[in-house]
């Protein structure tokens, strides 16, 4: 593997309907369509990101660049928001206008992981090996959907700050749950009058908020002003309110009949899955790839870490892509 690229990488963004509701999607690569099975020249590969919360595709915009530089441009690096994680363009809207119920409660984190799996279905050819490289809730999203389709020709998945149990347990859990459950709807209104705002405007106050970190990705400062539509912001905290509620157990059963082919990153400093999470996953599974961050990198690791990241994950999988 080569070291990351500083040069960019063009991106193929697309805007499109996944069972019925608004989806974001950036592509590194030249393979537009990988779903025609007779194409001869399809990719042994594809790796593609599930988003954390918020799910907004451009967040991960340097990552999937760098990430693609990192492999050597020889696989297709693809992310997937979260369904309505989005401000649609002009001219569309957050859900298909159509009388085709196509999946109840979408927004919701259930509805996320049939999203993702509809998703692969419908764009990815069954011929096509994946690397899932999961972050946050991500990482629940990820286990679930090798739970419900073992048939998915999963390599790799790569869970990076993993929120796979206990979150209304965690430090920020507590924090955030009551808000999340019974107050959410009080942020509509700001969020609604802060839209009017200019865009040069929404983008100073996302400076502002962002001010304490000495580097910032810029594309996360442009994907933050997404944050001041009202729709994407109800199905942001509608997603996470479900996933104070359902996010319990570890399913250990999951991950014990993938443990081969799972990578688990926990953070040191991390307010989401403390490390007592970390210790624990690692006495149950001491066979396992479970990993502690010596670097400390923090959960929303896209703000300022993208290419570290990136390059890290090219060293693990180096192995495993080999014997393709």
């Amino acid at each position: 593997m080569r070291s990351v690229s500083e040069e960019p990488v063009p991106l193929h963004e697309e805007f499109i309907y996944c069972c019925g509701a608004a989806t974001h999607v950036l592509k590194c690569g030249p393979w537009k369509d990988l779903s025609k099975d007779e194409n001869k020249n399809l990719p042994r590969l594809l790796f593609m990101i599930i988003p954390g919360n918020p799910g907004l595709a451009g967040y991960y915009r340097t990552f999937i660049q760098a990430l693609y530089c990192g492999l050597n441009q020889q696989y297709p690096v693809w992310v997937v928001s979260h369904a309505g994680h989005c401000k649609p363009p002009s001219g569309m809207e957050m859900i298909e206008d159509t009388d085709i119920k196509e999946l109840e409660d979408v927004f919701g984190l259930n509805g996320q992981v049939e999203h993702k799996l509809n998703f692969i279905k419908k764009n990815v050819s069954k011929d096509i090996k994946l690397v899932l490289i999961a972050h946050s809730i991500g990482c629940y999203i990820t286990l679930e959907m090798m739970k419900r389709a073992s048939e998915l020709q999963v390599l790799r998945s790569v869970l990076l700050f993993p929120t796979i149990e206990r979150m209304a347990q965690s430090p920020q859990g507590k924090l955030m749950t009551p808000l999340l459950c019974k107050l959410r709807y009080i942020l509509y209104m700001p969020v609604y009058l802060l839209s009017f705002l200019p865009e040069g405007v929404k983008a100073s106050l996302v400076r502002f908020a962002l001010r304490g970190m000495k580097t910032c990705d810029e594309s996360s400062i442009t994907t933050s002003v997404n944050l001041f539509s009202v729709d994407c912001i109800a199905n942001i905290l509608y997603m996470a309110s479900q996933e104070m509620m359902k996010v319990v157990e570890r399913d250990s059963t999951t991950i014990k009949q993938n443990l081969k082919k799972l990578t688990f990153y926990y953070g040191t400093g991390d307010s989401w899955c403390p490390q007592h999470y970390y210790d624990e996953i690692k006495m149950d599974f001491p066979d396992g790839d479970i990993r502690l961050c010596e670097k400390g990198l923090r959960h929303a690791f896209v703000l300022d870490a993208s290419k570290e990241m990136a390059a890290m994950i090219t060293d693990w999988l180096q192995d495993d892509l080999t014997k393709l």
